[in-house]
């Protein structure tokens, strides 16, 4: 049985009950030695030794390899039968003295049970770190189909709509930009898991620029972008100040489809970068319950910068605002002591 559980991994997950069977036979031996029925043969000590190497061998494979419900009753069973094997061949003169000697043969059982739980220990954590590795990047892709994927096809509805009603020409053409767009989102998406490479960042801040462009061209408000046309951020920050205003757009386009301005401000002061955007369209927030999963997980990735992120309704609209440091700097307070991004779980979300 220990050789077989050695040699065939399809069979260590089925190695409870033959070693029971084992443990049962190599216990009824000893038995029979001790009560008197069976004699030592020439040879029988080292036969036995062996055989007791062998249960602790199928210990350590039923402690790693079997489900726990199944070897909480083989591993104990064979680890009693290797502490009282050596009863064969050795007549203790007292109890305490066979106790001590059945406790010593027994150490090399719990070895082995402890050599198998570390390795089964090994095996759960590695098999967790996967799992949380696939989670993760489940949530990194939805969040990333999310926040484009539906910002370009709410344009192209809010495109298609506007065509509809005013029979503008470049409604089509601008359509099929969007299109492009979301086609390019998803072409990148599969390219990276196809081939195994890290989700690069996307956007960064001329992105901005031509995302305000199309959303003012896609309905009837206008966006006033007040943006330095010479500010230079890290990389991360700017892409995910990019996909903050993508998140806002989107939720304009979609909770107050009758705004007719939108304010949208990115600066940069005090080793902080600061985008603002508000809208006069939403006085009071929408119903979240129909709400998606945007703003909470945008929330969650500004935190992960150290930053803060508010939504909030004003004076007859609704604001959004984020804080990003952009190094780390005396003068900014991490984001888990900010009473703002706490205020997010109220705010309407995509």
């Amino acid at each position: 049985m220990a050789i077989a559980g050695l040699s065939w991994p399809r069979f260590r997950p089925h190695l409870s009950t033959p070693t029971l069977l084992v443990a049962g036979v190599s216990m009824a031996v000893t038995l029979a030695h001790v009560a008197g029925v069976g004699r030592l043969t020439p040879g029988a000590d080292v036969l036995g030794l062996v055989e007791s190497l062998a249960l602790m061998v199928l210990v350590g494979l039923v402690v790693r390899y079997v489900p726990s419900r199944r070897a909480v009753l083989s591993a104990p069973a064979a680890g009693l039968t290797v502490a009282v094997w050596v009863l064969r061949v050795f007549a203790p003169a007292s109890l305490l003295e066979g106790v001590g000697v059945c406790a010593f043969w027994g150490l090399g059982a719990l070895v082995a049970a402890a050599g198998g739980g570390y390795l089964r220990f090994l095996d759960v954590r590695q098999e967790r770190a996967v799992a949380d590795g696939r989670l993760a990047l489940r949530l990194r892709l939805a969040g990333d189909l999310h926040d484009y994927l539906a910002h370009d096809i709410s344009e192209m509805v809010a495109h298609a709509q506007a065509g509809q009603v005013t029979g503008d020409p470049l409604a089509l053409a601008r359509v099929e930009a969007a299109g492009q767009r979301a086609l390019s989102m998803l072409d990148r998406t599969l390219d990276m898991l196809h081939h195994d490479r890290p989700l690069a960042p996307g956007g960064d801040l001329d992105g901005i620029r031509a995302a305000a462009e199309r959303f003012a061209a896609a309905g009837p408000a206008p966006v006033h972008l007040r943006m330095d046309p010479a500010l230079v951020v890290p990389p991360e920050t700017a892409a995910l100040a990019h996909r903050i205003v993508i998140e806002g757009l989107t939720n304009i386009r979609r909770h107050a489809p009758r705004a007719g301005r939108v304010d949208l401000s990115v600066r940069a002061s005090s080793g902080v970068l600061e985008i603002t955007m508000t809208n006069d369209g939403v006085a009071r927030a929408p119903n979240t319950r129909h709400g998606g999963s945007g703003l909470p997980a945008l929330t969650s990735l500004v935190q992960a910068q150290r930053g803060d992120l508010i939504a909030e309704a004003v004076s007859g609209g609704w604001s959004l605002t984020a804080r990003l440091p952009l190094a780390h700097s005396p003068e900014w307070s991490p984001a888990s002591s900010s009473q703002t991004t706490r205020k997010v779980s109220a705010a309407p979300s995509a």
